[in-house]
């Protein structure tokens, strides 16, 4: 199982979570993006349908993969 961890960190003069090299909008408060950390963290690791998705990797390809709706990863928050 993967595992996926948000950690709440300051950005853009307020707070953001951050995973990998992604991050989320700017929030006033710590306690605001702390909340929507959880919030995402949750709903992530929700069951739902199995879906084809796209993505393109760092070099520029793109890929067509099947995901499952109940392969869902273990989320924590940090921060």
């Amino acid at each position: 199982m993967s595992r996926v961890v948000y950690e709440v960190v300051q950005h853009d003069h307020g707070w953001a979570y951050r995973v990998g090299d992604s991050f989320s909008e700017t929030f006033p408060s710590h306690d605001d993006a702390r909340r929507a950390a959880e919030d995402a963290a949750r709903r992530q690791a929700q069951a739902g349908d199995t879906e084809s998705i796209e993505y393109q990797d760092k070099a520029g390809n793109w890929h067509e993969e099947t995901a499952p709706g109940d392969d869902r990863p273990e989320t924590e928050v940090q921060g």
